[in-house]
C-alpha cells in the first residue's frame, strides 16, 4: 500500500469550464456538481462551465467553485480502480483549499463545507469593505529581509508560498510603502494582486469572530487522514484544534512551505494535487524538488496518472 497526500488549491485557480469533461465522463464527479447546486440553491455548475468569467470571480460563486470542481475530480478519483492499492496518509490546502483538503479526510462532509464556504467567503467580504486593503506578490526576495520592512511598514504576511515566492497584505498605503522598500532594497518582482481587500491580515479579525461563532455549533470529526493546518503547519489531531484554527486562518499567514516540508519530514513522497490549475505542483517542486507531484483536473490526467 503506497501512502500518499492529497493538496487543494485556493482562490485564484478557477477558470471558465473547468471540471466540464469530469462532469460529462464521470458519474461521481456529476453528482458532486448536481449536489452543489441543490446545497447552494443556484445554478453553480452554469456558472463554472459558461461563465461569464466576470460572474466566475465574484466571492458568491468563486470560493464554492473552486471547492466543488476539485470534491468532484476527487470524486471521480475515488471512483477508479487503480486508487484501491494507495493510503491517503495526509490532506493540506492553500487557504481555501484547507476545506478541500478537509472534506477530503472527512472532518467536515461536502454539504457542510460548502455552507461553511459560503459564510467564510461573506464574513471575509464584509470585512474587507470595512477594512479596504490589498496584497502584493513578492519573486525572489530574501524571505528573512521581507519580514523586516512588512515590520517597518506595517504590513502582514499573507502567504509563503515558496521559498521564492512570499505574498504580503495590508492596508493599501502600508503594502504600497513596503513595495516601494522592497524594490529599493534590491527587489526584482513585485505584483499587485488583484484581490478584493487585504485577506491573511489582522484586518479580517472581524471576520473570524464571526466565523468562530458559526463554528461552535458544527459537527467536526478527526479522522485517520490528517488535515494539516495553514495555521500551524502540523497536523491536526482534535476537534478543538481545528476549531480554533479555522477562524485563525481568515487572519494568519499561510505556512505552506512548511506545510509541504512537514509533510516530506513525515515520510511522504507522493502528492496529488486536485482541482483546477497547476499552482501547488509547481510551488511544491520548489520547496521539495524530491517530491513526486501530479495533477488532477481533467479525465485525461485521471487516465494518465501513474501510482
Amino acid at each position: 500500500m503506497k501512502n500518499i497526500a492529497l493538496v487543494f488549491p485556493g482562490q485564484g485557480a478557477q477558470k471558465v469550464g473547468m471540471g466540464k469533461d469530469l462532469y460529462e465522463k464521470s458519474v461521481a464527479a456529476k453528482a458532486v456538481f448536481d449536489k452543489a447546486n441543490e446545497v447552494l440553491g443556484v445554478n453553480l455548475t452554469q456558472v463554472i462551465f459558461e461563465g461569464p468569467e466576470e460572474k466566475l470571480m465574484t466571492t458568491a460563486f468563486c470560493q464554492p467553485a473552486i471547492f466543488t470542481m476539485s470534491m468532484a475530480a476527487l470524486a471521480a478519483v475515488k471512483a477508479d480502480p487503480k486508487f484501491s492499492g494507495v493510503s491517503v496518509q495526509y490532506a493540506a490546502g492553500l487557504s481555501l483549499g484547507e476545506y478541500g483538503a478537509m472534506c477530503a479526510a472527512g472532518v467536515l462532509s461536502f454539504e457542510e463545507s460548502l455552507k461553511l464556504i459560503q459564510k467564510r467567503g461573506a464574513f471575509m467580504e464584509e470585512a474587507a469593505k470595512a477594512n479596504p486593503g490589498k496584497m502584493a506578490a513578492i519573486i525572489g526576495f530574501d524571505a528573512n529581509k521581507l519580514v523586516e520592512i512588512c515590520r517597518e511598514a506595517g504590513c502582514e504576511i499573507a502567504n509563503f508560498n515558496a521559498p521564492d515566492q512570499i505574498v504580503i497584505t495590508g492596508l493599501a498605503d502600508k503594502v504600497a510603502k513596503a513595495c516601494e522598500m522592497i524594490t529599493i532594497a534590491g527587489g526584482k518582482k513585485v505584483i499587485a494582486l488583484d484581490v478584493a481587500g487585504a485577506f491573511h491580515s489582522s484586518l479580517m479579525t472581524s471576520a473570524a469572530d464571526k466565523f468562530s461563532e458559526v463554528l461552535k455549533s458544527v459537527d467536526l470529526k478527526v479522522t485517520d487522514i490528517k488535515v494539516i493546518s495553514n495555521v500551524t503547519a502540523r497536523s491536526e489531531g482534535t476537534a478543538d484544534e481545528i476549531r480554533i484554527n479555522l477562524p485563525k486562518q481568515i487572519f494568519s499567514s499561510v505556512r505552506w512551505v512548511e506545510t509541504v516540508q512537514f509533510m516530506a519530514a513525515s515520510g511522504i513522497v507522493d502528492i496529488i494535487e486536485i482541482g483546477p490549475g497547476r499552482v501547488l505542483k509547481g510551488l511544491i517542486r520548489k520547496i521539495d524538488p524530491n517530491l513526486n507531484v501530479q495533477n488532477i483536473q481533467t479525465a485525461e490526467d485521471l487516465a494518465a496518472i501513474a501510482l
